[in-house]
């Protein structure tokens, strides 16, 4: 394996020009071929815990040995190892819904699709199903969707997201809090003793198609082991929301009214009258899967042992269910591009003639697409303490459309660090745009979510909605094409035509703001009243 990584690594750099350019620039080109490499066919969708997974870690690691980065895993090597359970839901398993004597069968993949959480290769319950709305129980905010209804052994049905109000003060407004995320929805039932959770999906209320969510739980997922006694669900579960209302017809509802009702703080649990049957099959493996770390130390010896964090993840859906004839997953933009731009930071910021006052660490983590599994392992055994961790800067699904007007930077207003990031831009002539998209909550669907957890002051670096030279409706109009054929689809592939700029400048505003946060003389800090708070 080692003889064959090489190989390759060596063909592609011989073959690459851009590395004779100034090593202290920072090079769209090197990130279009940083991309071109971890997006081609040859590492075959970047699953983890397979062939293509390896090898992407690889290439990174010998990358970040390249540019003069220093290992910073284990044992003196480049790869901190994460053991995760690898869960394959099988085509066997079997879900039906039982109501007055008559009995609604499912069909995987096309009508729902959803993972064994106990990580058993077979889980079975039979059990009464609930709806819960939208399964939220946030006192701040006097909701609760449960309202002291007993769900133990129960089969819980409900609705991502959150309810709306037009008060702009209420759960955020428009802005998605965590508890609209479908991770908060399995995480209630599981803490509440529920058997199983069932969302109805609908495109309104997750902010995705179908073929997303069957793309995502219809293939193998991966999960930290869990510990003796730990609670589970047999099914974290999805039904179309044509099987929704073939469920809710049972029982005389349509998807349509119950989500109306989930609106209304006064709404209780209904008892649907319906026997929910699951015969869950997977094929369950441990697994050991790893993050890449590399460090340049700081030049201060009182602060060297503090650090700024660039992330990305490595990982995409490897090798799935064909589409057009296409089975490898590429994620060209999703994220071959984050890495790209995480290895071009590495290799400039070994370039400076002198380092900044504390120390960097380039960590590429894995298992993101699985749920921050990677970044979730790499804050529990943590390379720098969080109390000594300065900033976490995230890349994640840079869009190369060509050069940026502005910049998205998901959470900066959460923490201190937003005069400065303001300046910086200011000096790239750059704006910085309010996320497009608050309703679908990016704050919480990245890895700079893990870190934050931790109280480390935490954000994405994201992509541009205004190009130079382009009209007012380009960012949207590729956006929706590229969310609507592309996000978690096979032909998420790399284009020779992509413009690579914009991602170039967005490393530079990296840059420039992790140095100047690894010269301050204090830590940056989340701003008062943050539920992140150090």
């Amino acid at each position: 394996m080692k003889s064959i990584v090489i190989g390759v690594i060596a063909a592609w750099l011989a073959a690459w020009p851009a590395f004779a350019q100034s090593p202290n620039s920072l090079s769209a080109e090197r990130i279009r071929e940083h991309d071109r490499f971890l997006s081609s066919d040859f590492l075959e969708g970047r699953g983890v815990g397979t062939r293509g997974g390896n090898l992407a870690t690889e290439y990174i690691a010998t990358q970040f040995a390249l540019a003069g980065a220093k290992p910073a895993g284990d044992n003196g090597t480049y790869f901190q190892k994460v053991p995760l359970v690898a869960v394959d839901p099988q085509p066997q398993t079997r879900l039906s819904a039982t109501a007055a004597g008559k009995t609604l069968s499912f069909d995987w993949l096309n009508d729902y699709v959803g993972l064994n959480e106990t990580q058993k290769p077979e889980s079975q319950f039979d059990a009464e199903a609930v709806f819960v709305g939208h399964g939220i129980a946030a006192p701040e905010w006097n909701w609760d969707d449960y309202k002291g209804v007993d769900v133990r052994g129960k089969v819980v049905v409900l609705f991502t997201n959150e309810p709306t109000s037009s008060d702009p003060t209420f759960f955020d407004g428009r802005a998605l809090t965590y508890y609209g995320r479908w991770s908060y929805k399995y995480e209630e039932a599981t803490r509440r003793g529920a058997v199983a959770a069932i969302i109805i999906h609908t495109t309104l209320t997750a902010g995705y198609g179908w073929n997303v969510v069957r793309g995502s739980w219809g293939r193998q997922n991966t999960f930290v082991a869990l510990r003796p006694g730990d609670p589970a669900l047999s099914l974290a579960g999805w039904l179309t929301r044509q099987a929704g209302d073939k469920l809710l017809a049972m029982t005389g509802r349509s998807v349509d009214q119950l989500l109306a009702a989930s609106e209304s703080r006064d709404f209780r649990p209904i008892p649907l009258g319906i026997r929910i049957r699951g015969d869950i099959r997977s094929q369950v493996r441990a697994i050991e899967s790893r993050n890449v770390a590399a460090v340049i130390p700081g030049s201060d010896s009182q602060l060297q042992d503090q650090a700024v964090i660039y992330s990305a993840h490595w990982d995409h859906l490897g090798v799935g269910e064909p589409v057009n004839g296409d089975r490898i997953y590429n994620g060209a933009v999703d994220n071959a591009t984050g890495c790209a731009i995480l290895l071009e930071l590495a290799r400039a910021w070994a370039s400076l003639p002198e380092k900044p006052r504390r120390s960097v660490l380039f960590l590429a983590v894995t298992a993101e697409e699985d749920g921050l599994r990677g970044s979730e392992y790499y804050t529990g055994h943590p390379l720098f303490p969080p109390a000594k961790t300065a900033i976490a800067l995230n890349y994640d699904a840079i869009f190369p459309w060509g050069r940026a007007k502005d910049v998205i930077i998901n959470g900066v207003e959460r923490t201190t660090v937003l005069p400065l990031a303001e300046s910086i831009a200011k000096r790239l002539n750059l704006s910085i745009s309010p996320d497009s998209e608050p309703e679908q909550g990016h704050y919480f669907r990245s890895d700079h979510f893990s870190f934050a957890r931790a109280g480390i002051p935490a954000f994405s670096i994201d992509h541009a909605t205004q190009f130079a030279g382009k009209p007012a409706d380009y960012y949207q109009n590729l956006w929706q094409e590229f969310n609507d054929k592309h996000y978690h689809q096979p032909s998420d592939e790399f284009h020779a035509d992509w413009d690579f700029t914009a991602l170039q400048q967005v490393a530079e505003f990296g840059m420039l703001l992790g140095i100047d946060i690894a010269n301050q003389d204090k830590l940056p800090d989340w701003r008062p009243g943050s539920q992140f708070h150090r």
